[in-house]
């Protein structure tokens, strides 16, 4: 596939965060798992792999406003562009040297997001989308899963933790797609539950309490693969809400009302 230069920009820099991610996680399995010593080792993976993607992206576009998980928003001369950055989606597995984890970059201009990037090092899976120009994994183009009814249909959401709202909500969703599916599954990264919905693996997908930078990227390669993405009041307020909900048009359409029966009980 052909790239535009930003968007090999943007590969670069999360294939070069992405070696040193690499790195840092044969190191963490290596670890003593304590509270202390494995968390801090990891929030410094993180911090080094969001110094790496800021000064990559920071050589090719010195304007473009920042937004990063670590170090918050970075202004810039350009506010009609804005990098959404995610150095390490998936702490809690990389910590536990689970090798589901992410970096994920998007560009948003004039509050569209018109670029993404979502690269799983451990795996050695990039997937990457262009607003009109498709969506792809490792260069061969993606589509989203064409199941018509929830009863075929793998799906995939987070699950609330300690720290994280609305549990019983959650529950209750999630017990009504059990009886409503093939299956649910949980890979604790937002990034690449998007990116994996994308390229058909999952069916659908939706979760509550999310940021953008967990699922900036990822809203584009739904889009781009054919799918649909909004809140689960089926709005583009995905930012705003903290919540999403993504399928193919007809999945989506009927996973939101499962969701919305769910949240009536």
């Amino acid at each position: 596939m052909a790239r535009s230069a930003l968007l090999n920009v943007m590969v670069n820099a999360a294939m070069k965060a992405g070696r040193q991610l690499s790195r840092d996680f044969g190191e963490v399995q290596n670890l003593q798992v304590s509270v202390k010593g494995p968390g801090d080792f990891v929030s410094s993976a993180d911090k080094a792999a969001e110094k790496i993607i800021f000064e990559e992206l920071k050589i090719a576009r010195p304007d473009f406003c920042f937004l990063g998980e670590e170090g918050g928003f970075v202004n810039g001369k350009d506010k009609q562009n804005r990098w959404i950055v995610d150095p390490l989606d998936g702490t809690t597995n990389f910590l536990h040297g689970i090798p589901i984890f992410a970096v994920s970059i998007a560009l948003e201009r004039e509050g569209q997001i018109v670029a993404g990037v979502i690269y799983n090092p451990a795996m050695d899976e990039l997937f990457t989308a262009e607003r009109g120009s498709g969506a792809f994994f490792n260069d061969r183009r993606m589509r989203v899963a064409g199941r018509r009814n929830l009863i075929d249909g793998v799906f995939v959401t987070g699950i609330p933790h300690l720290g994280r709202a609305e549990p019983g909500r959650a529950i209750k969703q999630i017990s009504q797609l059990m009886n409503s599916s093939a299956g649910i599954r949980r890979s604790g990264s937002a990034a690449i539950d998007l990116a994996w919905t994308a390229a058909g693996r999952y069916d659908g997908y939706w979760e509550m309490g999310l940021k953008p930078w967990d699922m900036a990227a990822g809203i584009l390669m739904i889009r781009e693969a054919g799918g649909y993405v909004t809140d689960l009041e089926n709005r583009y307020k995905m930012f705003e809400t903290s919540n999403i909900c993504a399928g193919n048009e007809i999945i989506h359409k009927k996973l939101l009302a499962a969701l919305k029966e769910a949240d009536a009980k």
